[in-house]
């Protein structure tokens, strides 16, 4: 029963907790990873490396064909852009016995576009960062720009002012425009199972952020936010691993900023803290029922601080 990781680049943690997840399955398997780059760091903690053709330039079939020819039951996507594509096809894979730790089309459409988020989560009555298009739109003295697709924090631009976001938003194919709110940064882990319910969740607050990923993480309990985040996972009927990124002003409204509907760099602490999300996956992917297994949340809380580390092989 094998296991293939899509996208793996250098996420070397979330390969060692995929593995770990499949030891206590006390099942034998070997973990498969594939990327387009086979010089990527992950192939050399993975037992097989696949190095993958352009997204653009794979068929469903090929894929389907590595995995029957390999015995793999099981994929985890990293990226967004593959979310998309692998959600088209969720039920050629499932009938084809494979799974997939995605959500579904619909959900994913309406939150990696984070002005659409932005609309469905306030129709719902969320608190969420107003989020538009049109700078003048935006009610603020100081602005964020970004990318409306994507979690990556490639030239976005944080607490500038009117002139410079209109400037650097030139730089963006898809704009859009927030106001910058000074106040403390979390993220929310959430694992949802295949019956659409929360299974756990996990608060962290973001010390140190480089590169718009968390090099320092603590996890915290905050009630108010744990229930914000099974609400809005659940109301926007995702599965698997997903993650919300919110801001706490300075008089303690939490704004949602956008979400990530996969597992996050820094998303390794949860697990560590007892959001058993692979686990909980693969164990779904096998026809358990997870009311057998518990969410155990840590009763001490956790700091994860993330670092180089050299390897000689």
């Amino acid at each position: 029963m094998n296991v293939l990781i899509t996208s793996i680049s250098g996420k070397v943690p979330l390969i060692q907790l995929v593995i770990d997840a499949m030891n206590r399955l006390h099942k034998e398997g070997k973990l498969f990873g594939g990327d387009v780059n086979k010089q990527c760091i992950g192939r050399y903690f993975v037992d097989y490396f696949w190095h993958m053709p352009l997204l653009q330039e794979l068929s469903i079939n090929e894929i389907v064909e590595y995995c029957h020819s390999h015995n793999i039951f099981a994929i985890i996507p990293t990226r967004n852009d593959e979310l998309l594509y692998l959600a088209r096809n969720e039920h050629f894979f499932e009938n084809n016995g494979i799974k997939i730790m995605v959500s579904n089309l619909s959900s994913l459409e309406k939150t990696l576009n984070k002005l659409i988020f932005f609309k469905e989560g306030k129709k719902l009555g969320f608190p969420m960062i107003y989020t538009s298009e049109s700078i003048d739109a935006v009610c603020a003295d100081s602005f964020v720009v970004k990318e409306c697709f994507g979690s990556g924090s490639k030239n976005i631009a944080v607490n500038v002012s009117k002139e410079e976001a209109v400037c650097r938003s030139k730089l963006l194919n898809s704009p859009i425009y927030q106001p910058f709110i000074d106040g403390e940064e979390y993220s929310i882990d959430v694992y949802v199972d295949k019956n659409g319910n929360s299974k756990g969740v996990i608060v962290r607050k973001r010390v140190l952020v480089v590169g718009g990923e968390s090099q320092i993480t603590q996890t915290v309990r905050n009630l108010e936010l744990e229930e914000l985040g099974k609400k809005v996972a659940e109301s926007f009927e995702l599965y698997g691993h997903v993650m919300f990124q919110v801001i706490v002003d300075k008089k303690g409204i939490p704004n949602i900023v956008e979400c990530n509907p996969r597992f996050g760099g820094a998303s390794t602490l949860s697990v560590a803290a007892g959001l058993d999300s692979f686990y909980w996956f693969l164990l779904e992917s096998l026809g358990e029922n997870l009311d057998a297994y518990p969410f155990n949340r840590s009763v001490r809380e956790l700091t994860l601080i993330r670092y180089a580390k050299d390897m000689i092989i």
